[in-house]
């Protein structure tokens, strides 16, 4: 599995960023795709969305209504759209994968995969 991420950058506070993930190599057709913060001087990544392959999506509460995950699998992307940006989104975004077979369980931690990140910037 590869997951490329792209479109992070520096964005003022109420702005908007779309980040993208290119994805390839997925062997099965249940796995789900997510988007993971790590914020400035911390080791952990928090779940922000993820979307399975069937299209369900989940998100953390600090983003609802704010961020939007979507998938065009034609173009084997995931994006996430995020609107209204605030000072605490900063943080190095990863792209993570997850295989689900046999489970239907919609779930945005622990994570198998991964790609190398995109660093986004909020200046307020």
């Amino acid at each position: 599995v590869q997951l490329v991420e792209s479109g992070g950058g520096l964005v003022q506070a109420g702005g908007s960023l779309r980040l993208s993930c290119v994805y390839s190599g997925i062997m099965f057709d249940d796995y789900t795709i997510g988007w993971f913060r790590q914020a400035p001087g911390t080791a952990a990544r928090e779940g922000v969305s993820c979307i399975s392959s069937h299209g369900r999506t989940t998100y953390a509460d600090g983003v609802k209504g704010r961020f939007t995950i979507s998938s065009d699998n034609a173009e084997r992307t995931v994006y996430l759209q995020m609107n209204n940006v605030k000072p605490e989104d900063a943080g190095v975004y990863y792209c993570g994968l997850e295989y689900t077979i046999g489970t239907k369980e919609l779930r945005c931690y622990g994570f198998d995969y991964w790609g190398q990140g995109t660093q986004v910037t909020v200046s307020s």
